[in-house]
């Protein structure tokens, strides 16, 4: 018998047009749109659909399209397939999908959280300038020691560590471009600038984080009705106080993606379903493990082929 986890991506994997075959032709994610619209009070449903590109990617308006398109591609989900996982998880932003999933938060929680996060950290951008860069084909001791050294220019930390291969790292502009001249020269095979608008998932979001747990303090959380692998310390979690903690403190520190894959296949999961726009945890599974197997639903023919390939042998 297959053991499922539901995961959801996280920011960066928006694009113009993500979520429009769905709400065209299931009620239940027009539903999901349309309430995120209301909740948000601005039409977050046509920047998704029509855009323009470079609105959607400005992170106030790309974290909830994002956790608006994922909730939606899981809700016509369950509409159409009774399967229940057995864990939950999403990437940074992804895990507000994995918390409503679970049950932590109603809808409307979910995505007045979501903004209230991309609020703070897009006002914490503003204050410090800040850059990421992938590092592909590096180990974690050359990356740490490339980190130590480039901390003389300032500041300078892992943001993700996404797969065996690819690690993101986070901070102040010149520390972070000091850190890729250091890896480059040590013979790494790759370091790319990343098209962010922030150090995020560092110490400069210390403020962002900070103003998350006065208004965390504001909102109604429950337990989980199924474990979230959390990514701050890749365990598993259902107590809504333990939520509280961990919601405020992921804004500012790394994403352990890795090893929260990694803890999902040591409870017995061997069959993920990635919900929402593109593959990208599909491509890092892969990387992860080659015993695996990771489905996607994003629009209404990758949900007929998913539902029909999980039921072959059922």
């Amino acid at each position: 018998m297959k053991k499922t986890a539901f995961i959801f991506p996280g920011q960066g994997s928006q694009s113009t047009g993500m979520g429009q075959d769905l709400y065209n032709n299931f009620e239940s994610a027009k539903k999901v749109y349309d309430t995120a619209d209301k909740v948000l009070n601005k039409n977050i449903s046509k920047l998704c659909f029509e855009g323009p590109e470079e609105e959607l990617k400005k992170t106030i308006n790309a974290q909830s399209a994002i956790v608006a398109t994922s909730i939606a591609c899981l809700n016509v989900f369950k509409d159409k397939c009774d399967i229940i996982p057995c864990v939950v998880m999403g990437h940074s932003l992804g895990e507000y999908c994995a918390m409503y999933c679970a049950g932590v938060m109603d809808l409307e929680t979910t995505m007045k959280a979501i903004q209230k996060r991309s609020e703070l950290m897009d006002e914490a951008t503003k204050q410090t300038k800040g850059a990421m860069s992938a590092v592909l084909g590096s180990n974690i001791e050359t990356i740490k020691e490339a980190i130590d050294k480039a901390g003389e220019f300032g500041l300078v930390q892992i943001a993700n560590y996404n797969d065996p291969t690819q690690i993101v790292i986070t901070g102040e502009v010149e520390a972070v471009e000091k850190a890729g001249e250091i890896l480059k020269e040590k013979g790494v095979r790759k370091v790319i600038p990343l098209a962010v608008s922030g150090g995020f998932h560092s110490k400069l979001m210390d403020k962002a984080s900070e103003g998350f747990v006065d208004f965390v303090k504001t909102i109604n959380l429950n337990d989980a009705k199924i474990p979230v692998i959390t990514n701050i310390d890749a365990s598993l979690t259902t107590n809504a106080s333990e939520f509280a903690e961990k919601m405020p403190a992921q804004i500012n520190h790394s994403v352990m993606w890795l090893q929260t894959i990694q803890k999902a296949i040591e409870t017995g999961v061997d069959t993920f379903i990635e919900f929402g726009n593109g593959k990208v945890l599909a491509g890092l599974n892969r990387k992860i493990s080659s015993e695996i197997k990771t489905y996607n639903v994003s629009n209404s023919q990758s949900l007929k082929d998913t539902i029909e390939e999980l039921m072959v042998g059922v």
